[in-house]
């Protein structure tokens, strides 16, 4: 009769909590399109895939390794894998999962995944606004086996304009519908004013800008609807780097020869500052000088930009 009690209350107990609210897509936008924002300046992965995949893959954050682990992609362990583990059973059981401590870090490591397998190398040559192109070529690289994959992705991206966080990388409104299956009626925010390559000044037919006071490569990547990594390559500059004010800054790829044959190194000079004075690619220079990064430049020397 006792235990009846007991298990009689247990059961009420739990009844009485109330059951863990679950994520709809729309609140899914809301709550992580800033760190597919982040993300995609930093690695050039479409926001607007970085969200779509995790609403697929992780069901709005609402799996169990979404919950639990900060995995939105279901990325497993392999053998290079250093961090925390989860474990739960899926093609086999008991598979072990990789674990994070922040979504960011979970939609980081996504990109990473991707840039460092070849077979998806091709698709970071695609335009990150080519959301189409992105999902058609992530089915492509054997990414899902759902035949569906890419039409999926892109009703997503449609249906909640996410496209427009890959033209701006600033954020989009989202209001809950009330129905998760009904798309959300949005404005768009307003695009930023980018003067045409024709408008800007350039060195060595290279288009740049110069930064201001108080500006990052990240504020610039964002001020051009770039990402951070791409001004980072083009510049030959560390995500620890921060450029001076009235520094060049490239905003397309710098060229593999200077308009000129020559250059003599001024005291000071470092073979960095010589490749953006040039507008000339850093290895290039390194090649025609048979240098590398570690060598070391004297005033008076005489440097081969071509």
């Amino acid at each position: 009769m006792k235990l009846a009690l007991i298990l009689l209350l247990f059961t009420q107990q739990i009844l009485s909590q109330p059951a863990q609210q679950r994520l709809s897509k729309e609140e899914y936008i809301q709550q992580f399109q800033d760190d597919a924002i982040k993300d995609m300046l930093l690695t050039g992965v479409p926001a607007s895939i970085k969200l779509a995949q995790g609403i697929l893959e992780s069901d709005c954050g609402n799996s169990k390794l979404a919950q639990k682990a900060f995995n939105h992609f279901g990325i497993k362990c392999h053998s290079d894998w250093k961090g925390e583990t989860f474990h739960q059973d899926d093609d086999e059981k008991n598979e072990c999962f990789r674990k994070y401590n922040s979504v960011l870090e979970s939609f980081d490591d996504h990109s990473f995944f991707l840039k460092n397998r070849p077979r998806y190398a091709f698709l970071f040559d695609l335009k990150i606004s080519d959301y189409k192109g992105w999902a058609h070529g992530l089915k492509k690289a054997g990414y899902a086996t759902n035949p569906n994959y890419a039409h999926q992705l892109i009703k997503i991206i449609e249906d909640y304009n996410l496209n427009e966080l890959d033209k701006t990388g600033k954020r989009i409104p989202v209001a809950s519908s009330g129905n998760e299956n009904k798309p959300v009626k949005q404005e768009a925010p307003a695009r930023r004013v980018i003067l045409p390559v024709a408008d800007l000044n350039t060195i060595n037919n290279t288009p740049f800008v110069t930064a201001q006071k108080g500006d990052s490569y990240f504020s610039i990547a964002v001020k051009n609807n770039m990402g951070l990594w791409q001004v980072l390559r083009y510049n030959d500059a560390d995500k620890s780097d921060v450029p001076a004010e009235g520094e060049v800054v490239f905003i397309k790829p710098k060229r593999n020869k200077a308009l000129r044959e020559y250059h003599t190194v001024a005291y000071g000079e470092t073979l960095r500052g010589i490749s953006q004075l040039y507008g000339i690619k850093l290895k290039k220079l390194l090649k025609y000088n048979n240098l590398t990064l570690a060598s070391k430049i004297q005033p008076g020397e005489k440097l081969k930009l071509k």
